[in-house]
């Protein structure tokens, strides 16, 4: 099969639904209402896809959102509908999905029957509730936000809106658009947590000729401070295939790059400690520019005794946490959400299970702390 030029997702996606899929819309179910969108998984809803995201799960793809009662009366019909008239491909690509041997996944191939096609009719409560654990429109705790993973927030914010005849999508991903300010004062310290509890050991393990584990420290810290610039530029981050990609298009990714490229390639941990300090202080002045906190000194200094380079992270953890004015939020673990304390692909996936281990981290630690 030969491509044709390669279209970005999210404009493939937007023509597909004006010139394909709109009008067998209003032929199988005239008048109703619904709302369509590319967003959810996908490289494309992010902005990051290239022509090598064109091997599996990605092509002419489109969620159709209706209300539940004509999801019952018209789904079935709109889906087979769609199988039976959609054009075989469009814009050059098939709009064909075959199966790939693996659950869900899909690839564009050439048909001469049935489209296999990747149009979703699903109402818009259950879709949220399937990818996220709860549905927006009702209200979201701040149990809602920690249990979900930035990667999800950014998929359910990202991609574009085509069409919002039920007049919910619109407002129900405005109501993601952002964590409330005391619990974006309280994920922010939950990271800035992170840096203090590793800082010391990049120069620890060096100390002791542990050059790899020094070396595998620093890669850890240079993560956690790229999703902390994230966070403080108000960017949910992504996982790990797109977290540099998403990096890349912060404000401070000029300045800090050629920084935290410099601790990965450090060969010693002298050098890879004097890197991070760099780094540690860069991104201090930037927190204080925020405005969030009193200014915090942003300079870098002896561990305790030892004589390993430090910011002693805790100190601007602490000037957030001081912040917080919402009682249930300062009342919440200093574990942050779910991202920020499970490092698991199979649980992040799924938001039941993130929603478990959420919830009885909260309680253990709440137990924990009350006796």
């Amino acid at each position: 099969m030969t491509m044709p030029c390669f279209i970005p997702g999210l404009e493939l996606s937007r023509r597909f639904h004006l010139e394909a899929v709109r009008p067998l819309l209003d032929e199988a179910a005239p008048g109703i209402p619904y709302s369509a969108a590319r967003i959810g998984s996908g490289s494309e809803v992010l902005g990051f896809d290239t022509v090598r995201s064109a091997d599996h799960e990605w092509g002419p793809r489109l969620e159709v959102f209706l209300r539940p009662q004509d999801v019952v009366r018209y789904g079935e019909g709109i889906r087979a509908l769609l199988a039976e008239r959609l054009p075989k491909t469009f814009c050059g690509y098939p709009t064909h999905f075959a199966p790939t041997g693996e659950p869900g996944i899909g690839v564009m191939r050439e048909t001469d029957g049935p489209v296999r096609h990747r149009v979703d009719v699903v109402g818009l409560g259950a879709w949220f509730t399937e990818r996220l654990g709860f549905d927006p429109r009702r209200g979201v705790t701040p149990a809602d936000w920690l249990a979900t993973p930035t990667q999800r927030l950014a998929e359910v914010t990202a991609g574009a809106v085509f069409h919002d005849g039920l007049g919910a999508l619109v407002p129900a991903r405005a109501a993601l658009d952002w964590y409330p300010h005391d619990l974006w004062l309280h994920v922010l310290a939950c990271q800035w947590l992170r840096v203090s509890q590793e800082e010391a050991f990049v120069g620890r393990c060096g100390e002791v000729g542990d050059e790899l584990g020094s070396a595998v420290v620093g890669g850890r810290l240079v993560r956690d401070l790229m999703r902390l610039c994230l966070l403080m530029d108000r960017r949910y981050p992504p996982y790990g295939k797109w977290l540099g990609s998403a990096f890349a298009r912060t404000p401070q990714a000029p300045l800090l790059t050629p920084v935290l490229t410099a601790v990965l390639a450090a060969t010693d941990w002298r050098t890879r400690e004097q890197h991070l300090a760099r780094a540690y202080e860069t991104v201090a002045d930037l927190h204080n520019r925020l405005g969030l906190t009193d200014p915090v000194d942003p300079a870098t200094r002896p561990y305790h005794t030892r004589p390993f380079q430090v910011l002693r992270a805790d100190r601007l953890a602490g000037a957030l946490t001081a912040r917080i004015t919402d009682p249930a939020v300062r009342a919440l673990p200093l574990t942050g959400g779910a991202d920020q304390f499970v490092d698991s692909t199979d649980v992040l996936s799924r938001p039941e299970l993130t929603r478990a281990v959420t919830r009885a981290t909260a309680r253990t630690l709440s137990d924990g702390a009350a006796g």
